[in-house]
């Protein structure tokens, strides 16, 4: 069935974010996973009314922490295939630094939200 088990290193969808992680317990429809690394930065703004930003409360969608732990769906949940988990640090400047990247390529009122959101970020995760 799966060749997840406790101590497999996994990529975790997690919200809008993809995280290289560890899986510390089996919580049944869950597991409980420890985030390792950043593949995928939170996309900003609200999940429910994606691309909107009239009438919405529009969210600043910080990434996991280092060692962070959160409760991820099993079905979210896939054996990392890679050989090297990257340095947490390293794997989110670059997961900031390719959102930022696809919201410079359309100039909509949603991606300019967004990249200021991130841009605050940015100040908060590395000074």
């Amino acid at each position: 069935m799966s060749d997840i088990q406790i101590g497999s290193i996994v990529k975790a969808h997690y919200k809008t974010g993809i995280y290289i992680g560890e899986v510390k317990e089996d919580r049944g429809k869950f597991y409980l996973v420890q985030m390792l690394a950043v593949d995928k930065h939170p996309m900003q703004g609200d999940l429910h009314n994606p691309g909107q930003t009239e009438n919405v409360f529009f969210h600043q969608r910080k990434a996991l922490s280092y060692l962070e732990k959160a409760n991820v769906q099993k079905e979210a949940v896939h054996p990392y295939e890679e050989t090297e988990i990257p340095d947490y640090n390293d794997s989110l400047k670059q997961s900031v630094e390719k959102l930022k990247q696809k919201l410079n390529r359309r100039d909509t009122d949603f991606n300019s939200h967004a990249a200021d959101r991130l841009s605050d970020l940015e100040k908060q995760y590395f000074g």
